[in-house]
């Protein structure tokens, strides 16, 4: 019996510690995925909000710098609505295929479906088109493009000639009572 006693213990018998290599490249691990999980994140950083933009009237001279130049929004107008065409700069700004249009009165070169600088009014401070000489295809073409930017830009003012009644008064809000007496007029 007393050989029995003097044989070492069989290894399932011994107790394994847990400072094993792989138990410690494993804590280490868990410790990172805990450090990476409960990092704080840095703020999001939001960016400033275009200005505002207040409906406004317009003059031919008012509206034309207005083209996309030195970091000017794009504007041009159409049956007398000013339309904000920014987002599509790329055509209608600078280099675009309808860069002409930009800042000025475009319908009749929508309506004509013409990139002519003849379809554009000349005289800035004189009358707007009067659109006389269209034919109603040509009318039906620029309600078409009246109504694609409606859906699709802001209206930002309206187009006056220099000297209307509409242009002294410009950028002046109207006070509630002269409202309410236009309406029952």
């Amino acid at each position: 019996m007393a050989e029995k006693m003097d044989t070492p213990l069989p290894p399932a018998t011994h107790a394994q510690s847990i400072a094993s290599p792989i138990n410690l490249v494993l804590f280490a691990f868990l410790i990172v995925l805990i450090y990476y999980r409960l990092k704080p994140k840095p703020p999001a950083i939001l960016t400033k909000p275009p200005p505002p933009i207040v409906f406004r009237t317009f003059t031919p001279p008012e509206l034309k710098p207005y083209n996309g130049e030195n970091n000017m929004p794009v504007y041009l107008a159409v049956n007398g609505k000013v339309f904000d065409v920014s987002s599509g700069r790329n055509f209608y700004g600078p280099g675009g295929p309808y860069e002409n249009f930009a800042g000025r009165d475009a319908s009749r070169g929508l309506a004509c479906g013409s990139f002519d600088e003849d379809m554009l009014t000349k005289d800035l401070d004189g009358p707007l088109d009067d659109l006389k000489g269209l034919g109603d295809e040509e009318w039906e073409a620029m309600r078409g493009w009246e109504e694609r930017f409606s859906e699709k830009c802001l209206v930002v003012g309206k187009l006056v000639a220099v000297g209307d009644s509409d242009a002294s008064k410009k950028n002046s809000p109207e006070r509630p009572a002269e409202n309410s007496s236009k309406e029952k007029a």
